[in-house]
Order: structure tokens, then C-alpha cells, then sequence
């Protein structure tokens, strides 16, 4: 493979780019899920709304790859100086009830909150970390759902989507959206918190 390959709305789960050069190679679209790119050139690639989870890139030579406009070169850096975490922020206009949606319905612990009353809180499970903000009045405008019915406050990643979907099912959760393939391959589902706020967990259901 060469200058300029194209791999848009392509299912390459699984495939294995090796011994090869992907010069100004663009990847739309596509399902990429646990493939490898082992001793390949990428060199200018771009990556732009791809299933990349369980790739593995080995003895590759990464220069100019970007995925979704970042540099994963420098990024990979970065990981390898230490671990990258991100905490997402939610404004809620009752942190105890908020609170209480993450810890009863959704497993998480309170990692530390802040003031008397609190007003701000760190929620946790696992790898993830929420960040909860008490704000005065609503979270959202009253018709801001009709207008973006599914904009997200937080996408949390996981190996096995439906599994989760299964354990919060069995407690009598109620989803926003149930669990479903989306067309880049990956499963998820979404759940809406007391504030409105959307909070999708993603990954992928064959792990």
C-alpha cells in the first residue's frame, strides 16, 4: 500500500497492516477495531471517526499520524511520561441527589467533595472520573432536548458494553438510549442523570 490509500466505510476489524508504507492514508468511517500495524510507515495519515479500540501499533515508524486532529505521536509521548487521565465536569443543581444517581444506580464512589454544604464532588469506578459542579437553577434551557436530543456530557470507554448494559438492566435502570451498534462498529448505550446530563458508555460487546 502506498501514497493516498483510501479505507472509508470499510469493516477492517482485525486487519493487520505489515511490512507496508501508508503514506497520506485516510481512514473515515471505519471499524478498526484490534487491528495491527506492525513494522508499518504511517506517515501523514489521518483518522477521522474510527473505531480504534484494541489497536496495537508496533515497531512503527509514526510520524504525522493524527487521529481526529491530534498528534499521536506526541501523544503517545506523553503516555509513556505518564498517565493521562480525563475528568469530565457536570453542573448540577443538586449535588445529593446527583450524587446519589452515580453511587446507587451506577456503581461509582465519591472520591472526595468539597464544602458545607458541598458543592463540588469527584465521583469514581474504575478508570473513570467524574467531576460534579452544584450550579443554581436548571442545568439545561427547557427546550434544549428538543433541539439536541443527544448531545453528551461524557462518553465513558470499557472493553464489554453489553455487559454493563446487562448488570444496569437487571437493576432496573432506565436507559436513554439502549444498547445498539453504531455504524463505526462500536456497542453503547446511554444513561441520563437527575440534571439531564448525557452520559454514553461505549465499547465493544464481543470482549
Amino acid at each position: 500500500m502506498n501514497e493516498i490509500e483510501q479505507f472509508n466505510d470499510r469493516a477492517l476489524n482485525g486487519a493487520v497492516f505489515t511490512d507496508c508504507t501508508l503514506a497520506g492514508a485516510r481512514f473515515e468511517d471505519v471499524n478498526l477495531a484490534r487491528a495491527a500495524f506492525t513494522n508499518a510507515t504511517l506517515r501523514e495519515a489521518r483518522f477521522s471517526n474510527v473505531d480504534l479500540s484494541g489497536v496495537s501499533i508496533s515497531d512503527a515508524r509514526v510520524t504525522g499520524l493524527t487521529v481526529m486532529g491530534h498528534d499521536i505521536a506526541a501523544l503517545i509521548a506523553a503516555e509513556e511520561a505518564g498517565p493521562m487521565v480525563a475528568e469530565p465536569q457536570l453542573f448540577v443543581p443538586d449535588l445529593d441527589v446527583a450524587l446519589a444517581f452515580y453511587v446507587e444506580r451506577l456503581g461509582f464512589s465519591v472520591a472526595f467533595s468539597h464544602g458545607q454544604p458541598a458543592t463540588y464532588a469527584q465521583i469514581r469506578q474504575g478508570g473513570w472520573r467524574l467531576n460534579l459542579r452544584r450550579v443554581e437553577g436548571p442545568v439545561l434551557d427547557a427546550d434544549f432536548r428538543d433541539r439536541e436530543a443527544d448531545a453528551l456530557a461524557a462518553t465513558l470507554t470499557l472493553r464489554d458494553a453489553r455487559a454493563l448494559f446487562e448488570t444496569y438492566s437487571a437493576a432496573g435502570l432506565t436507559f436513554r438510549q439502549s444498547l445498539r451498534r453504531e455504524r463505526w462498529g462500536a456497542m453503547s448505550f446511554i444513561v441520563e442523570d437527575p440534571a439531564g446530563n448525557l452520559i454514553a458508555f461505549a465499547g465493544d460487546a464481543e470482549a
